[in-house]
């Protein structure tokens, strides 16, 4: 097992443990629970496959699916609904930069330009949990605060750009992956957000 499979399992594991939470505090029965963790580890993954003409990777490694499963597990043995917490939002950080820098990175694999690899990495991070909150009736946290789409945009430049310069994709994946961060923690500490439209009066 690679240090990348790793924390691909950790970033499908973290999607799926925010997921889970998010669908209990919502009151979902425990296959709505379950329902709404795969949707929001697996489906940016998914797409992304598609989008490559691979297999969806659940399909093919049951490591994916057994991390899906621990974190509804962990959801409905530790009954306490809170809100999403600073704990959880750390990790679902690391989990947003993880997934950038592997939809980037397995892009760039299978013969993406450059622009393509920007996008199918910033698709990987942001679809799971945008389908999470469609389904659990929630305002899309990506279309209005916290800059999660920009961050995972950052992280996919840097790699990019740092890959279009002969930099290992290691190191690349790893200022990447920093800069996401980096980005996501500036925007919340501060409360930065994007300009929104105003309508005229």
């Amino acid at each position: 097992m690679t240090l990348l499979h790793i924390l691909d399992l950790l970033s499908t594991f973290v999607f799926a443990l925010v997921g889970a939470r998010v669908a209990a505090d919502k009151g979902l029965d425990y296959g709505g629970i379950a329902f709404i963790a795969a949707i929001a580890s697996i489906s940016g993954g998914t797409l992304r496959n598609t989008f490559l003409g691979l297999k969806p990777i659940w399909i093919v490694d049951p490591w994916i699916i057994t991390s899906v499963l621990l974190a509804v597990l962990i959801t409905l043995v530790f009954r306490r609904v809170t809100h999403v917490g600073k704990i959880l939002l750390i990790m679902d950080t690391f989990g947003l930069a993880v997934a950038t820098m592997s939809g980037t990175q397995l892009s760039f694999e299978m013969g993406v330009s450059w622009y393509g690899a920007i996008l199918l990495g910033l698709i990987t991070a942001v679809t799971g949990g945008l389908l999470r909150d469609v389904l659990c009736q929630l305002e899309p946290v990506l279309l209005h605060r916290e800059t999660i789409g920009t961050s995972a945009l950052m992280g996919a430049i840097t790699f990019v750009g740092l890959h279009q310069v002969n930099i290992q994709d290691n190191i690349a994946a790893i200022a990447g992956g920093a800069v996401v961060i980096l980005t996501r923690v500036i925007s919340i500490q501060f409360d930065l957000h994007l300009p929104k439209f105003n309508k005229s009066k």
